[in-house]
């Protein structure tokens, strides 16, 4: 606040000594400089100062906070650029031609950066993603942290870093990839997605056993997010035309040449995916351990655990 403050204040001050100057040596340059710093000032006062600074801090969600606070910026400098034109071109349809030609060979030199431009105010009107929500756009996937006109700032996920965990990496994307490119947003109007676990059983296992054994783990340490996810997919569907998907984990059996593989499906929530999917496994191989009648199939070296790698490992990438 301060310092915008002081930013006013010079703005001001300069807008006074070219009225100054204008009223002591009448010029035309000076005038229109003057009335330029003048609507500088007072775009500055209600943009960044009144709606940025004094409006943002009622606001008490911190998303809208954001992206009020970043609407204000655009229309501020949108609002100086009208009313410097206005001031400046005397001859609009005079200069019509010139300013054609210039404003085509500009469009091909700066392309890239209109469409960028263009792409955030995409982002800014249609909601494809906010601050916060978890997507994938141009091969990167991450939070997003900040969205400008021109880019936006991911915190990466992923990348050399398994199971949906930041790398630390802050990635900066064109905005432009919103116009020809797939978005895929984790956390938009909802935020769980559905996530599988591989488990095998060897073919003398009691397999019917092993299926109560995996439901009944996985549909406890499940239950109370399936409920959350049934609540938030229905109100999903008032907005979107949605198939019903169950809410409650299950298991498809595949058999291969060397044992049958239990396929788990359940519903998680985005960001704690990792963590639950932990969870699950050290569960599931703590009852199966338990179990006399539901086997683990062995490696060629005698353990175990390079096949969990190959199984339970399976889908870290979203």
């Amino acid at each position: 606040m301060k310092k915008k403050l002081i930013i006013l204040a010079s703005v001001a001050v300069i807008a006074a000594l070219m009225w100054f100057a204008d009223f002591r040596y009448p010029q035309t340059y000076l005038q229109k400089a003057f009335y330029s710093f003048l609507a500088l000032a007072i775009s500055y006062a209600l943009f960044k100062l009144t709606f940025e600074e004094i409006v943002s801090k009622r606001i008490k969600e911190p998303k809208t906070r954001y992206s009020f606070r970043k609407i204000a910026s655009v229309l501020f400098i949108l609002t100086f650029l009208v009313i410097a034109i206005a001031i400046w071109v005397e001859h609009p349809q005079a200069t019509l031609v010139s300013y054609g030609v210039l404003a085509a060979g500009a469009a091909i030199a700066l392309q890239d950066i209109f469409k960028n431009f263009v792409g955030g105010i995409t982002i800014f009107a249609s909601g494809i993603y906010r601050v916060g929500d978890r997507i994938e756009v141009s091969s990167k996937i991450g939070d997003v942290i900040d969205i400008g006109i021109l880019y936006t700032t991911l915190l990466e996920i992923n990348n050399w870093v398994p199971g949906d965990q930041a790398t630390g990496r802050l990635s900066t994307i064109p905005n432009s990839g919103v116009l020809s490119g797939i978005v895929n947003n984790y956390t938009r109007d909802h935020g769980y997605i559905w996530d599988e676990i591989t488990i095998p059983i060897t073919y003398d296992s009691d397999w019917k056993e092993g299926i109560d054994l995996i439901m009944g783990a996985v549909g406890k340490a499940t239950k109370e997010t399936a409920e959350k996810a049934e609540m938030s997919i229905s109100r999903l569907g008032e907005k979107y035309y949605l198939t019903r998907e169950a809410m409650e984990p299950t298991i498809f059996l595949t058999l291969t040449d060397n044992w049958i593989n239990f396929n788990i499906r359940y519903v998680t929530e985005v960001r704690e995916r990792r963590t639950l999917r932990n969870a699950l496994s050290q569960t599931l191989l703590d009852g199966i351990q338990k179990s006399a009648n539901v086997k683990l199939p062995t490696g060629m070296n005698g353990s175990i655990t390079g096949l969990l790698k190959s199984t339970l490992g399976k889908g870290e990438q979203p």
